[in-house]
């Protein structure tokens, strides 16, 4: 049977903490800022720890990470 192999696109979208987590990047914030207000890109910014219940549906394609 071949080597699971890891889903590439979650590589670069999420990021595994040192404790396990899953951090996840939010939407909107990575081109055409210039018309978007600061408070919205404010609340854009930082990288939330992803829900348990995504993390159970993410483990099998992140299992190489």
């Amino acid at each position: 049977m071949p080597k699971m192999k890891t889903h590439s696109s979650l590589k670069d979208r999420v990021k595994i903490t040192g404790t396990g987590k899953v951090k996840r990047f939010k939407a909107y914030r990575n081109h055409l800022l210039s018309h978007k207000s600061g408070r919205q890109k404010r609340n854009l910014a930082g990288h939330p720890v992803m829900a348990a219940g995504d993390v159970k549906r993410l483990k099998q394609s992140l299992s190489n990470l």
